[in-house]
């Protein structure tokens, strides 16, 4: 068997050491005689594996005993309607920033159930940057302000929390979460998908404010209502109990990298490199302000696109895979989430070096 470097934006990779160990583990865990994915999500194995699970990651983010964690289900996207559904609390305005593909997505799909005031956008700089929070109009009557902290798409990365004007702040912390130190405290709700730094798809976490709970639109379904969704432990219905178990092995591994200040040492060497190759190239570019650029996601261009074909095709056969930009923007795009390994991004850059010297 020979692995190759997976560079997709997400699913994305997971740890070695993640995937050794539930094969170990896959037709018994521990001596329960039984596969996880067997277990009844109420027996007490699962309910042992649930607990630590959440326990871990508590502590990973470091989130206050006044916040509620779930993990639940149908990706971010859905968070896209179960915030406003939850948070307007009777008002019929929300504040948004626009910084690319996600946030423009959010901001769609909120305004099937408010009026949302535009408090900033980069779409005229082609979402390059992250505008000057100076210039930015949040409006008072707003039920919340939300934000993307990274753009996965366009490679725009927020490296600063947002002064929300004394609203409840609101993330998308989908593929930047648990990849460098975040104060939970400045947030009302921090959501985010598991595919990216945390497991595989089909999990989502939520972090979110006890205050904010409760206050649920009459016509919110029972499984969209956070309050319900925290009095039963995130097990409304059954959860994806295996995908349970895999983020869990993944937290547990994180932590004995060192945790999030650990890993977030590595993250930026990771994308330092990268992004010197790339500066320091005649034949790539990366679009994005520096200032705001990725660790997560590092899109770059060929100088020449009729060569971008025969750089994918012969980045496959070295091995590096996934590094074909979002349909929506083309290019190329290399994910190094915390899974990635420095040598993986050592790969790419010498055969970058290379694939620039024979063209």
């Amino acid at each position: 068997m020979s692995r190759i470097y997976n560079f997709s934006a997400g699913p994305s990779a997971l740890p070695e050491e993640v995937l050794a160990q539930a094969r170990d583990e896959m037709l018994e865990y521990g001596a329960s005689g039984m596969s996880v994915m067997e277990m009844s999500h109420r027996g007490k194995d699962f309910m042992h594996i649930a607990a630590r699970m959440k326990t871990d990651f508590i502590e990973l983010m470091q989130a206050p005993s006044h916040y509620q964690v779930l993990f639940l289900q149908a990706g971010a996207t859905a968070q896209f309607a179960m915030i406003p559904h939850n948070l307007l609390a009777g008002r019929t305005v929300a504040s948004y920033v626009n910084t690319g593909s996600w946030s423009s997505s959010a901001i769609k799909e909120a305004a099937k159930y408010c009026r949302v005031h535009l408090a900033a956008s980069a779409e005229a700089d082609k979402f390059t940057r992250i505008p000057e929070p100076a210039g930015w109009d949040i409006s008072a009557d707003s039920a919340y302000l939300h934000y993307t902290s990274n753009e996965t798409i366009n490679g725009v990365e927020f490296d600063f929390i947002p002064e929300s004007g004394g609203l409840p702040l609101v993330c998308d912390m989908s593929s930047n979460i648990l990849s460098r130190p975040v104060d939970v405290s400045r947030f009302g709700l921090i959501y985010a998908g598991a595919q990216k730094n945390m497991g595989p798809a089909g999990v989502t976490v939520v972090i979110v404010r006890e205050d904010l709970l409760g206050h649920a639109r009459p016509d919110t379904p029972a499984v969209f209502d956070y309050a319900l969704q925290a009095k039963s432990e995130s097990m409304l219905n059954t959860p994806p109990t295996y995908n349970w178990y895999l983020l869990g092995l993944v937290l547990q591994w994180l932590k004995r990298q060192g945790g999030v200040a650990a890993i977030e040492q590595v993250n930026i060497a990771k994308a330092q490199k990268l992004y010197q190759a790339i500066d320091s190239s005649s034949l790539y570019s990366n679009p994005v302000h520096k200032n705001c650029r990725s660790r997560m996601n590092v899109p770059f261009v060929l100088r020449d696109a009729a060569l971008d074909a025969e750089f994918l095709s012969k980045a496959e056969a070295n091995g590096l895979s996934g590094l074909q930009g979002h349909r929506s923007v083309g290019g190329m795009r290399a994910s190094i989430y915390n899974a990635m390994p420095e040598a993986g991004v050592d790969a790419l850059i010498a055969f970058m070096a290379e694939f620039e010297r024979t063209h």
